[in-house]
């Protein structure tokens, strides 16, 4: 994507669509909260909302080079290992603190996420050494993410038993749809989802919206909306039991709308926006700019583990230097191949 078009698309982003998604679902005027809709922590409004609008502004950029597709290997597995554990860490925080309090709620979140997260990276470790014959580290850094994503709408709503569960099932219907699905669909091939957005937050992302429907317990949804309401907040699971299952019926079915207006939201205005930027500034990077990367685009690379040429030329010079003081004598440029061989 081209930079300058980056810079106009986000604010636009954020401003006409995730301000509205968030409003919606989080606002006490929002019509999804006055429906009862269960986002604990941004299922929704970020994880769905994201993967949605990533998937179709990727299919608006285009893909990258070919070479790029064919081959496109891992840069630092020990950097990506060192983000993956931040990450987690770092969820731990925005699950916990949606509280703002040290509660009851808050402690569920934070070992809900990591109960989650853990079944699902064994999870998609299992189904890849099922399949595939071996584990991989990538697969089970996706099944961290999914893990993550799923329980995020349900993390203070849910007892443990269900988080175990939600881990089960992010760890295998996106390592479905990734593995499977995406080599399969027309669509999912077109567009080059390059770090699989679409499969890690919006298909885990409706995943968790959908379970915390199913699963949701409304003694903690109390605690959390803090409103006594037997219409609301009731999982469909508890509505059976309890002998409300029109109230867990109606909670699956007020889940469901919310993903279908998300969607319908992201598709819509990210598709305007692209369309915006695109008058005014390209969205692709030119083929010649693609084809050298990051030096063409901002004159530095992200990893010059020799200069690029510059280091290179400097230790050419050096070289000359140190010859022609200690072998006056000898071919400046023979000398200088030998050495260097």
């Amino acid at each position: 994507m081209n930079f300058y078009a980056w810079m106009l698309f986000v604010p636009l982003w954020v401003t006409f669509s995730y301000t509205i998604c968030a409003f919606s679902i989080w606002s006490t005027d929002g019509w999804l909260f006055k429906m009862g809709l269960i986002d604990y922590s941004g299922g929704f409004v970020i994880h769905l909302s994201s993967g949605i609008a990533g998937f179709i502004a990727a299919s608006w950029v285009g893909p990258r080079t070919v070479k790029d597709r064919e081959r496109f290997p891992p840069n630092n597995i020990l950097l990506m290992l060192a983000g993956a554990g931040l990450l987690w860490m770092g969820w731990t925080g925005f699950n916990g603190g949606d509280p703002y309090a040290a509660s009851i709620d808050a402690s569920l979140a934070v070992l809900n996420t990591h109960v989650c997260t853990a079944m699902s990276l064994l999870t998609w470790l299992f189904l890849d050494i099922l399949f595939f014959g071996k584990p991989s580290v990538i697969g089970a850094t996706q099944g961290m993410i999914t893990g993550l994503v799923c329980i995020t709408p349900a993390a203070g709503v849910v007892q443990g038993w269900a988080a175990m569960i939600m881990g089960i099932m992010s760890g295998s219907i996106p390592w479905y749809t990734m593995m499977v699905l995406h080599k399969e669909i027309r669509v999912l091939k077109q567009v080059d989802d390059t770090m699989a957005v679409f499969h890690t937050h919006a298909v885990a992302g409706c995943l968790g919206g959908i379970l915390a429907g199913l699963f949701a317990d409304p003694d903690l949804c109390r605690l959390f909306y803090g409103v006594e309401d037997s219409v609301h907040y009731t999982g469909l699971v508890y509505g059976i039991f309890r002998g409300r299952p029109k109230a867990g019926f109606r909670q699956m079915g007020v889940q469901l709308l919310g993903i279908l207006f998300v969607i319908l939201l992201n598709v819509t205005t990210t598709s305007i926006v692209c369309f915006v930027v695109k008058t005014i500034v390209p969205l692709r990077l030119q083929e010649d700019e693609l084809e050298v990367g990051d030096d063409a685009v901002h004159g530095e690379v992200a990893y010059a583990l020799w200069g690029d040429g510059e280091r290179l030329e400097t230790a050419t010079q050096q070289l000359s230097f140190e010859i022609n003081h200690q072998w006056p004598t000898l071919d400046l440029k023979t000398s200088i191949d030998a050495q260097m061989e």
